[in-house]
This record gives C-alpha cells, sequence and structure tokens, in this order.
C-alpha cells in the first residue's frame, strides 16, 4: 500500500465511522502505520491533521454548510470563476463540442490518457489539445469502463496512454506549488441544457452548496429539477466539474455517480483545505 491509498483508505475510514469519533490510534492502525507517523503523513498530503478533517466531517460543520447564503442568480451566466483558495485561483474555462465536431465523432482529434493516484483515489484523466475531457474515480468505475466509455465518446478519435500529458490535470488540483495564474481547459461533449448545468456548477464557490432546484432556478427553468439532477449525474470531470457541491434541497448529500461516500469525502476534503495555508500538526 503507498502513501495515496493510506490516505484514501484513512479517509474512507473516518467517513465510515465519523459518528463514532474514531481516535488516531484506531485510524493509523487501520493503514498499518504508527500514530505518529500517520498523522504526519496525513498533514502532508491534506493538509490538516487527521483531527481537524475529523471535525469537518461533524454535524455542526454540515448546518453551517446549510447556512450558506450564495446567490446562484447572481452569477449563473458567469462561465468560470476565480477566487482565494488554492484549488479555484485559476480560472476554469469550459468549452465545448460544436455540432460539426460532435459529427466528425472526434476524428482527428488526439486524446491522450493516464491514472494518476491522489489523496481521493486514483483518478483516470483524459485530455484533448484543447482542454480535459474526462476524469473520473478509478476504484468506482475501472479504468477498462472509463476507457470504453471515452472511446464511445470519441469513436474517431486516435487514444493515446500518456500520463505525462494528463498529470497537470491532477498537480493542478493538489499541488500547492501549482502555476496559480494558468488557464486550465475543459473540453466536454453534452446536450446545451447539460452544459448550461455543467457552467452553473463551476460558479458554485468552493465550500458552499446548491440544491437541484436552485441550479434550475438559476438557468431560469424552475421545473426542470429532475433534468438537472440528470445532467450533474452525467458530469464527464470530476473534481473539475463540482457536482459534488450538489444536495438535495432538504439538505442530504443526495446521489453521487462516484458513491456517496466518496462524496462526503471529497466536501470534507475541500473544506479542509479553505483558509489553510500550512499543514497543521497536533496532538490527537
Amino acid at each position: 500500500m503507498n502513501d495515496y491509498e493510506r490516505i484514501e483508505k484513512a479517509m474512507a475510514y473516518m467517513v465510515a465511522h465519523a459518528a463514532a469519533q474514531p481516535k488516531l490510534e484506531a485510524v493509523a492502525a487501520h493503514v498499518h502505520v504508527s500514530a505518529f507517523h500517520f498523522q504526519r503523513l496525513f498533514c502532508r498530503y491534506v493538509g490538516i491533521s487527521p483531527k481537524r478533517f475529523l471535525q469537518a466531517l461533524t454535524l455542526e460543520r454540515g448546518k453551517q454548510l446549510m447556512q450558506s447564503s450564495t446567490s446562484l442568480l447572481d452569477i449563473a451566466h458567469t462561465l468560470g470563476l476565480s477566487g482565494g483558495s488554492r484549488l479555484y485561483d485559476h480560472f476554469v474555462q469550459l468549452d465545448a463540442v460544436t455540432p460539426g465536431e460532435h459529427k466528425r465523432q472526434g476524428q482527428g482529434v488526439e486524446i491522450a490518457y493516464g491514472i494518476h493516484a491522489t489523496p481521493l483515489g486514483s483518478l483516470f484523466v483524459a485530455v484533448t489539445p484543447r482542454g480535459i475531457c474526462r476524469m473520473g474515480f478509478v476504484d468506482t468505475t475501472g479504468a477498462d469502463e472509463l476507457l470504453a466509455r471515452l472511446a464511445k465518446e470519441w469513436p474517431r478519435s486516435t487514444l493515446h496512454h500518456n500520463p505525462d500529458a494528463t498529470r497537470f490535470a491532477v498537480e493542478t488540483l493538489f499541488n500547492r506549488s501549482a502555476d496559480a495564474s494558468a488557464t486550465l481547459s475543459l473540453h466536454v461533449t453534452g446536450t446545451n441544457f447539460q452544459i448550461a448545468v455543467w457552467r452553473a456548477l463551476l460558479t458554485i464557490p468552493e465550500g458552499q452548496l446548491a440544491s437541484y432546484s436552485y441550479i434550475a432556478q438559476a438557468l431560469g427553468t424552475p421545473n426542470s429539477s429532475r433534468a438537472v439532477g440528470n445532467a450533474v449525474g452525467a458530469n464527464p470531470i470530476a473534481l473539475w466539474i463540482p457536482c459534488h457541491r450538489i444536495i438535495q434541497q432538504s439538505g442530504a448529500l443526495g446521489g453521487y455517480r462516484w458513491g456517496v461516500a466518496k462524496k462526503q469525502m471529497v466536501q470534507t476534503w475541500e473544506l479542509a483545505q479553505l483558509n489553510t495555508t500550512t499543514p497543521e500538526f497536533e496532538v490527537s
């Protein structure tokens, strides 16, 4: 088991056992390392201590999120966002496939793909010359299936296994030293409505949540919550298009293409990055 796998397994364990508030020693034992080593390892890769991560999973943290008052109505027409946090200090540009390109089914397009280890689990990433076109969690949907879906979506494209060409998509998310001035492009294919929903998702500030009905209202189609849900579920680019920030009107987590446990893990990890500039070392 490598360090990335240990961190992913530890976070999944804390998500599953949050109600019991497991001690540092118990989580460390679950990933087969000493408490001291695990504490330093977790801080290194996640940016905060295991104790702080567990605190972010508590009901009180959830209540704070549910009370957020960000209005999507004010930013629904924004194509991307820039913010002070390290995850979204990049400008995210969503570039849709044109009708002509769709008709050609990717003919002449070179697509590089690779698999990269992260604290949240291994990620399958694919990129065209115009941007990231696919990102998904391998532990939920196997790499072979993700590759098959990519080939089906771009049937006339040429696929190459080239992790060096896709590594930037992951490093930009997880590497604190990544160039914060860079523009990151997403190259997606979908219906006009799906693309409108994905653009709206990009306007949800990091650390805040919105409901399906809220997105529907922001798009001027208040009766389309179910269609919004379908579009969210069809999101081809995990993490960068933040479908993990969508919840039910009741405040329940709702579904997630990669599993509800993964959704809670991603939300908590993202929250942990806010206002965190250095790793925290503390005694549990």
